[in-house]
């Protein structure tokens, strides 16, 4: 069966007013998972490239968001203006008198990124994505995997810095004026490659945040933090600007 067949509007079309109705409805609650494009295809009837433009929409759209390696999530609605920031893990580790050393895993350029994180960037076209992996040790203790890509038409010359030495979160600071965010925090196990740089087991609670940000219209980052739970507590207390 065919759940679009009784309007004549685009079949991507229909596809958006049927996300935005279980949206609007409650059926789908605001930070739950969407259904897979799969699941979607096949219960609407549709092929999977009209699914694909209407989430990539829905997506630009802000109804939707994208995180890379997760999957689809509703959207809650996006702060404007004012940002509410996790403070730097670097001047937190200093502040408690602790040594901080960061190491650079992977900076890179992806030449020919990927349509998942295409549309988590929120990209008509294909065009190439900065990537870096750092862990962050707290006493040698590494406590943080952090992972972010990066828009280049927004912050010029990401990966020839060195992040061992720099903070990416002050370098990506100046280099763009930052307007909106979004935050998902779950608690997940590590994982085999996130376990292995952070030394636990992939079987090990971690805390790990999704965090999009936002250049007026355009988005900047998306990034994944992945704490030891064991190690790390995410607190209460939050610094307004930043990346």
């Amino acid at each position: 069966m065919n759940a679009l067949s009784d309007s004549a509007s685009p079949l991507y079309e229909k596809v958006k007013v049927f996300v935005l109705g279980n949206i609007g409805s409650g059926k789908w609650a605001r930070n739950s998972r969407l259904p897979s494009e799969n699941e979607l295809v096949s219960a609407l009837g549709v092929s999977r490239m009209t699914v694909h433009r209407a989430l990539r929409e829905l997506t630009s759209e802000g109804h939707l968001r994208r995180i890379q390696g997760v999957g689809t999530f509703i959207a809650p609605p996006r702060p404007q203006s004012t940002l509410i920031e996790i403070s730097n893990i670097i001047t937190e580790i200093k502040a408690r008198g602790s040594r901080h050393r960061a190491e650079v895993v992977v900076l890179e350029r992806i030449e020919q990124p990927e349509a998942e994180l295409l549309l988590a960037l929120e990209f008509e076209t294909v065009k190439p994505v900065d990537h870096s992996v750092v862990i962050h040790f707290e006493n040698d203790l590494p406590v943080q995997l952090e992972e972010r890509y990066v828009n280049p038409d927004l912050v010029s010359g990401y990966i020839d810095q060195d992040f061992s030495a720099l903070a990416t979160y002050d370098y990506l600071q100046n280099a763009t004026p930052l307007t909106e965010v979004e935050h998902l925090i779950s608690a997940l196990p590590a994982g085999d490659n996130p376990g292995r740089l952070l030394h636990i087991r992939p079987t090990d609670c971690c805390l790990v945040l999704h965090r999009k940000t936002w250049t007026g219209p355009v988005v900047a980052t998306v990034n994944t933090f992945t704490y030891v739970g064991s190690r790390y507590s995410l607190g209460s207390r939050y610094l307004h600007g930043g990346k």
